[in-house]
């Protein structure tokens, strides 16, 4: 449940939902200013029932940050990009892509998908209000100004506003923001060039990035403290983050045409899928003392998945040392999947969960045979070495 820093809070279509501890100081604030407002939009009602519309609020709120990211994450697993999850935190969420976008389509329909989903909660929750409260009500629960309404009006009222403002900000054209990933989609379309495009989105994104400090820096020396500070250091965040989109398509530039078959050990120590267990410890684990091996088909070379050392420890304990191996091989594990195919470019490798915490990938051709095992220090030599290209 704990590590890296956050909390898994749900697991949804099978991607993990964490949330970071940035993320609960938010939620408490969210809360306790959405408490004032509440109380002064709420006035035929208790404190109480004030605090808990706040309490809601929030957490709808947080909802829908998280409905926005699987809306990216939803639409780039069917563009076969692996999500290793989403995560909510200071600025709101991230969903966690395994690789870049292979063309401008591609990167135009996962960025897009995000503002789809907000848009539609807009439309559901202002609808939802105009239904069920008078038109001169829902407008001053869609202002922030409402008094004596309802809990449910000036919750979704409330909602749909905010959703809009998140809406209308994502959508400026500056990376890494959604509409700054739809700008270099359309950059790249028009110079058939990635790099290009990032480097062209992530300039916007620089200058908006200075537009935001310099908005925080006036509003921290004049009037609002508190929300200029805010501003300079989401403005810090984005320039940030703009700045490293650069450098990434720089080196995705550098290692472009680079396979794992380049980099492989080709000679890979694998375990034929049909020794018994008891082989498999004496003659592998007993010898290497490493934690998995690779099994294959002896005959045909087929990749059948990895051996791990905890599960030949629990298959011999429950006394069956002649189980084949390769009934015990995992195709997939808690870290990530366990192989790739030979034609993989390098800088999909380094979205890798399973090569980012195996620290080994195995590599495998057209036909799924074992080809050879690509390591994540092979991956950092090849980076290191590839010579720099003018730009």
């Amino acid at each position: 449940m704990f590590g890296g820093g956050s909390v898994r809070l749900a697991r949804v279509f099978g991607i993990d939902i964490t949330a970071s501890f940035t993320w609960f100081a938010v939620l408490f604030l969210m809360i306790w200013t959405l408490s004032g407002h509440f109380g002064d939009v709420l006035t035929r009602s208790s404190g109480a029932v004030a605090f808990a519309t706040a309490v809601v609020a929030a957490l709808l709120f947080f909802i829908s940050l998280t409905l926005h990211e699987l809306g990216h994450a939803v639409v780039a697993r069917r563009n076969g990009i692996e999500i290793s999850g989403i995560e909510l935190w200071f600025f709101g969420g991230l969903a966690k892509l395994s690789r870049d976008t292979q063309s401008p389509g591609e990167e135009f329909r996962i960025a897009a998908a995000g503002p789809a989903v907000t848009l539609l909660i807009i439309v559901v929750s202002g609808g939802a209000a105009a239904l069920f409260s008078e038109s001169s009500r829902f407008v001053d629960a869609a202002e922030l100004s409402a008094t004596a309404t309802t809990p449910a009006v000036a919750l979704l009222g409330w909602l749909a506003v905010v959703n809009a403002l998140l809406l209308v900000f994502n959508m400026v054209p500056a990376f890494p923001l959604d509409g700054g990933r739809i700008a270099r989609a359309l950059a790249w379309k028009v110079t058939g060039d990635r790099g290009r495009g990032t480097r062209f989105s992530a300039s916007l994104g620089q200058v908006f990035a200075y537009l935001l400090m310099g908005l925080g820096l006036y509003l921290l020396f004049t009037s609002d403290a508190f929300n200029g500070l805010w501003l300079l250091v989401l403005g810090w965040f984005l320039g940030q983050a703009a700045r490293g989109a650069v450098i990434q398509s720089r080196y995705v530039e550098r290692i472009e045409g680079v396979t794992a078959a380049d980099l492989m050990d080709r000679q890979p120590v694998w375990i034929p899928a049909d020794a018994p267990t008891i082989e498999a410890q004496d003659e592998f684990f007993a010898r290497y003392h490493w934690p998995w091996f690779p099994v294959a088909d002896p005959m045909t070379g087929a990749f059948r998945g990895l051996l791990r050392a905890a599960r030949v420890d629990e298959t011999l304990a429950a006394g069956r040392p002649t189980m084949p191996v390769g009934d015990l091989a995992e195709l997939e594990g808690g870290d990530g999947p366990v192989s790739v195919p030979g034609n993989t470019p390098v800088e999909h490798l380094l979205g890798s969960e399973g090569l980012r915490r195996r620290g080994a990938l195995m590599v495998v051709d057209g036909e799924g045979r074992l080809m050879g095992v690509v390591t994540i220090e092979q991956v950092r030599r090849a980076l290191t070495a590839a010579p720099s290209r003018p730009v």
